[in-house]
């Protein structure tokens, strides 16, 4: 609803262009306006500028799959439910510190995952269980067994791709 709310001014102010536009000019365009004349060509303007700003937003969200905020090989694929867990996780622990494509995450603290090289599943259950590695800038044990090893495995298949 908030959108919409944003989104109004802006559509109001379009049709009062287009419609300025259209009609030769301001000084036209408030004849116009007055006289009444010339109707059908900023009608049919403003009916195309409306069905415009309807189905070209309507067919970005039909596009969009379940595997929003994939990359690479999990954009083709349907993730299983410990990547979904790990997602979610990361996005709830994780995100506020590191920055991962992902799930465009742009954390301020830590390291950016996509850029850090050889990152395996062993390699980030070990960074959570240390906390990072190990010089106190990240918590350790921030997630542990299951919930670690999850996340864990979705930052090891999609960090970097």
């Amino acid at each position: 609803m908030e959108v919409v709310a944003v989104l109004i001014p802006f559509v109001v102010i379009g049709i009062g262009v287009i419609f300025v536009a259209f009609s030769g000019g301001p000084a036209a365009a408030r004849e116009t306006y007055l006289s009444g004349g010339r109707r059908l060509f900023p009608a049919l303007m403003v009916l195309l500028y409306l069905a415009a700003g309807i189905a070209v937003p309507a067919a970005v969200i039909a596009s969009r799959g379940e595997s929003e905020g994939a990359v690479g090989k999990l954009r083709t694929r349907e993730p299983s439910t410990r990547i979904e867990e790990g997602k979610e996780l990361f996005m709830q622990t994780c995100s506020t510190c590191h920055n991962l494509d992902a799930v465009n995450a742009r954390g301020v603290t830590g390291p950016d995952l996509d850029e850090l090289g050889g990152l395996d599943e062993q390699r980030v259950v070990n960074a959570i269980k240390r906390g990072g590695t190990g010089q106190g800038r990240m918590p350790p044990g921030l997630l542990e067994g299951r919930d670690a090893r999850d996340v864990a495995l979705y930052v090891s298949r999609v960090a970097g791709q």
